[in-house]
């Protein structure tokens, strides 16, 4: 019997365990932060910021992110309408609406030009969440945001290891988030983290992560404002610490796995993550999006997956779509392409020989 193939999983060697086992051990009083604040640095450094702040998860990074921008009842915040819910609940959480506008029918993100079209006096912030590790154009967004004067924000909760002209996803926007997720190419298990080079933003941030107790309060258990709890452990640091001393090995191992389905794939009537000049793709999630023309039916591929133990995983649905939303298929790219798409199974330890039980499932869908 064939071995399972999971549609993802992340890479924990004996490193994770010794430095998790070190924290759990030994990581308490003086050292109960120690892991976190060596995690924060190593990630300052590799994306080359000034300012990190390990959180609970991506979703948390970014409500404390916008809870600091101001961002509250009746402002609108302008995001692409496929994506995870994640990205949305932090604006209804903050009592603010969530714009949907359509994708780029090849990077499957935001499109600038609808962007720029759907702001109002309402619009305090424009997500820019970097897809499957697909980039945004954020030449064309951060100029959008500054003839505005309105914040850009990069969700690059699926974007370690990408890279726009030079610069890291998750670097150039007024803040960044990032997940750590255990689907995720770095991860923690559960986690997130929240950059910026503001220190305004920075500093609110980090009062609002500890309950609104801002780090000059001298006054014991003496909050400045209403906060929240979104504060990572320091176990989980450990392994993320663990993670950055092996993160060009795990963006490799994405980038491996890619070029594989990408090379034995080609010559079907299916197109693949995108990687534009100038720009690094980390591929978290290698995709197939089939053709317009093209007849497919994803519900005969997932069930052949599943016939060989092969993990599935579907295209994001629009948010409109989801029941708390109003619809919006005007949104006709969004609306489209997600039944035309599927996420093809991600890993560091695949071998050739599973992905190629893979690749033989999608090149029956067009053999006679």
């Amino acid at each position: 019997m064939n071995p399972r193939i999971y549609y993802t999983k992340p890479s924990i060697t004996e490193l994770e365990v010794r430095y998790a086992t070190d924290a759990a051990a030994n990581g308490w009083g003086e050292r109960c932060y120690e892991y976190i604040c060596r995690f924060e640095e190593l990630f300052k450094q590799h994306l080359g910021v000034k300012y990190a702040i390990a959180t609970s998860s991506c979703t948390g990074a970014l409500h404390m992110g916008m809870a600091a921008l101001g961002i509250g009842p009746g402002d609108e915040v302008i995001m692409a309408d496929t994506n995870w819910i994640a990205t949305a609940a932090p604006i209804v959480h903050l009592a603010a609406k969530p714009v949907f506008v359509d994708i780029l029918p090849d990077t499957w993100c935001i499109n600038p030009e609808l962007a720029e079209q759907a702001i109002t006096p309402q619009t305090k912030a424009i997500i820019a969440v970097h897809l499957y590790g697909n980039l945004c154009d954020m030449d064309r967004l951060l100029a959008i945001g500054e003839k505005h004067g309105i914040p850009v924000i990069e969700d690059a909760a699926e974007a370690i290891g990408s890279q726009w002209h030079g610069k890291r996803a998750g670097s150039m926007g007024r803040f960044g988030a990032f997940s750590f997720h255990g689907t995720k190419t770095l991860t923690t298990g559960e986690g997130g983290m929240f950059v910026t080079n503001d220190s305004d933003i920075y500093e609110k941030v980090l009062t609002l992560s500890n309950h609104g107790r801002s780090r000059s309060q001298t006054k014991q258990f003496w909050p400045d404002m209403i906060g929240f709890k979104y504060k990572m452990s320091n176990i989980q640091a450990a392994i993320g610490c663990a993670q950055m001393e092996r993160i060009d090995e795990l963006i490799f191992g994405k980038r491996r796995i890619f070029r594989y389905y990408l090379k034995q794939l080609s010559g079907l009537p299916i197109k693949m993550n995108p990687e534009p000049k100038g720009t690094v793709n980390g591929y978290w999630m290698p995709t197939i999006v089939v053709d317009e023309e093209v007849p497919f039916n994803r519900n005969k591929l997932l069930a052949a997956f599943k016939a060989d133990d092969i993990d599935g995983r579907v295209f994001f649905w629009p948010l409109s779509m989801q029941p708390m939303f109003e619809e919006k298929p005007k949104n006709a790219v969004s609306y489209g392409l997600h039944k035309r798409a599927i996420n093809l199974p991600t890993y560091h330890d695949l071998t050739d020989a599973e992905m190629e039980r893979v690749v033989c499932h999608v090149s029956n869908q067009w053999r006679q």
